[in-house]
């Protein structure tokens, strides 16, 4: 074998004569070509590949794979494929992406952790087939891995977290969401030797207790982000463990677990400080008092998601207003139930986009089910006991003028068109829900509007019972869920 070349042995290079007619071929050294294919995703890399000869053994060269996303390639693979693929890029391999991979099995993974020893990357969120058998294969062969996807896997139990805690000690940020098998057990192995660890997804871990909690709090300093979502078990005391242990959370998300009361905001103002996402919708014990702690002491707050606090008030949005400069978006997050609300109507009316023509443009409502936040967020849908007094000193503080960029406001009776007047000055604002405000009008909107050309207004207007007959003619929209 001669000398390597990033990866191409020389001699591979030798079969590359002048008898190959591309100009290309002739003007660019083999080692450039190989270069510029390493910036190719994997389709053109594909089409390359069917180029000539000499172009297939470059497209192909396992240094050109280092990073794999099948998501958006193809999802109806076969356990061959990624067989092939790990043949092919055997230790280059770094990241590979196999979500929504459904045909994979633990068979094709356990040749994938053999031939692709310094994987640092690998989501397999909705490979629903694959067991423990696939992390026994990850713990044995792949010790470098650093972030791994599980989310939907419903399959992994205990012995999974065992396996990765044995033989995957680098181990940073671990999504078993929904994987409602793993319990205490299988969370006190991992942690205690997974010292490393920095996020952490256990969304629908329905069996979580709270002395899961304390060996996260116990273990875990180096604990980033947290998702808790519907562990519906967890109280106060495990919580509390977590804020003391974990002084470096930036972000929590307890939503759904309604036993849990202003005593966390208390822990989470008084020992995490660098706090900068929390969702704490359906937390219906949560009040002003202990919202007025977190901002006191949390002032890189960015995104709130408050869904159904109905205990809050006005006063919550002052103290957000004056300690929270860093609030860029106050924004309702659109859940399942919202999301179901809003397409019953589409299809009562069989509506299923509202055009709305604005400077020579048409804008179209196109909801979807809500993913993972990139934007710093706040939520205040359900949040009854919120009024016009409250959004004024909002859109006086500090964050309004230069970040606020969404605001939403679902569900909020008391709000009228006196909240948007006191948000014209909010010039960053790019969005602004107002399902079910029946106090917003129409001309309150066309007033913000002269002021924010630009902003995105999504409201809700209950048709009248029953619907007014005009002439006897139908309408052709009525006036549900539309798009102003």
């Amino acid at each position: 074998m001669g000398k390597e070349v990033n990866g191409v042995s020389r001699s591979r290079f030798e079969m590359f004569t002048n008898s190959d007619e591309a100009v290309i071929n002739k003007k660019l050294p083999k080692e450039l070509l190989l270069r510029i294919f390493s910036f190719l995703d994997v389709v053109t890399l594909c089409r390359c590949a069917q180029v000539s000869r000499s172009w297939n053994v470059l497209a192909l060269d396992g240094s050109n794979w280092q990073r794999i996303d099948l998501f958006d390639f193809q999802r109806d693979i076969e356990g061959r494929v990624v067989e092939n693929i790990s043949k092919r890029c055997g230790g280059f391999l770094r990241k590979l992406s196999l979500r929504g991979c459904l045909g994979v099995g633990d068979s094709a993974l356990r040749t994938f952790s053999q031939n692709c020893r310094n994987i640092e990357l690998l989501s397999l969120n909705g490979c629903t087939k694959i067991t423990d058998s696939t992390c026994n294969s990850l713990s044995k062969f792949c010790p470098k891995l650093k972030h791994l996807d599980l989310a939907s896997c419903t399959s992994i139990t205990n012995l999974s977290l065992k396996a990765l805690s044995e033989g995957c000690p680098l181990l940073e940020q671990l999504n078993i969401s929904w994987c409602d098998q793993v319990t205490k057990d299988g969370v006190q192995a991992l942690v205690r030797s997974c010292p490393g660890l920095k996020g952490l997804f256990l969304k629908g871990c329905t069996q979580l207790e709270d002395e899961a909690l304390k060996h996260i709090g116990a273990n875990c300093p180096e604990l980033v982000t947290l998702n808790l979502q519907t562990c519906s078990q967890i109280t106060d005391d495990g919580l509390i463990t977590i804020c003391r242990g974990c002084h470096r959370l930036q972000s929590l998300c307890v939503s759904g677990c309604a036993n849990i009361t202003d005593a966390i905001l208390h822990a989470l103002g008084q020992n995490c400080p660098r706090l900068r996402i929390l969702e704490v919708a359906r937390c219906s014990q949560l009040t002003d008092v202990g919202f007025t702690t977190l901002a006191r002491n949390c002032h890189e707050l960015e995104k709130m998601d408050l869904e159904e606090c109905v205990q809050i008030t006005d006063g919550t949005l002052i103290q957000l207003s004056i300690y929270c400069p860093r609030l860029q978006v106050l924004v309702s997050i659109v859940h399942q139930n919202d999301y179901l609300f809003k397409e019953k109507y589409k299809k009562i009316n069989k509506i299923s986009k509202f055009p709305v023509h604005r400077n020579g443009s048409s804008i179209v409502w196109n909801p979807v089910l809500p993913s993972p936040p990139t934007s710093a967020t706040q939520s205040l849908s359900h949040c009854e006991l919120i009024t016009d007094d409250g959004i004024r000193h909002l859109g006086s503080g500090p964050c309004a003028h230069d970040r606020l960029e969404v605001i939403e406001l679902d569900n909020c009776p008391l709000i009228t068109d006196a909240s948007l007047e006191h948000l014209k000055s909010c010039h960053s604002l790019d969005r602004i829900e107002l399902y079910d405000c029946q106090q917003i009008t129409r001309a309150g909107i066309k007033r913000l509007r002269t002021h924010l050309p630009n902003i995105k207004v999504h409201a809700y207007f209950a048709p009248v019972t029953p619907p007014p007959s005009v002439g006897g003619s139908r309408q052709r929209f009525c006036r549900c869920c539309i798009l102003l």
